[in-house]
């Protein structure tokens, strides 16, 4: 019985050591371009065709809504709402498959990165700008994708539960 049991858990725990390593990268990743932009763009943007590196700072979320709210205010909802994914994701990486593992990680990665950049100055730096677009990160980029994917892989779910068929009685 012992051995079922060790054996049932760490397929979970490495499941959420995957997610939280998955996450950790991400948002490394993005800190650190986002470090290089601010070394290397300010006053000097890179053009690029359809899209150039160009320095932004966004006090704001996602397209700079309540950019004019107290920081601090924008700070402890974004944190409450990053803490409800680590934990969402924390608790469904342990049964849930690798494709919405590493899905929910990439929206942990995005806004955790984002949450560090912003306690730093009370901004979010941006560099990816297309020109139609608001000015962007690659956490932007994560959380987007991340969120795009548990829609599809939740719709794809919920059309393989409706085709099953239901169990015959005895």
């Amino acid at each position: 019985m012992a051995q079922s049991t060790t054996t049932v858990r760490r397929p979970a725990t490495r499941r959420r050591v995957t997610f939280l390593v998955t996450a950790a990268a991400l948002a490394g990743f993005d800190l650190s371009a986002k470090a290089w932009a601010q070394s290397n763009l300010a006053g000097n943007p890179l053009e690029g065709g359809p899209l150039d590196l160009r320095l932004a700072y966004n006090p704001g979320v996602a397209f700079s809504f309540a950019a004019e709210a107290p920081s601090w205010i924008v700070i402890a909802v974004t944190a409450a709402i990053t803490l409800a994914v680590a934990v969402y994701g924390w608790r469904t990486a342990a049964t849930s498959g690798r494709a919405l593992t590493v899905a929910i990680a990439a929206i942990l990665g995005g806004a955790t990165a984002n949450l560090i950049d912003r306690a730093g100055d009370k901004v979010v730096t941006d560099y990816l700008h297309t020109g139609w677009w608001p000015t962007f990160n690659l956490a932007d980029v994560f959380i987007v994708c991340g969120g795009i994917a548990v829609v599809i892989l939740s719709w794809r779910h919920s059309e393989q539960d409706r085709g099953a068929t239901p169990a015959a009685a005895d």
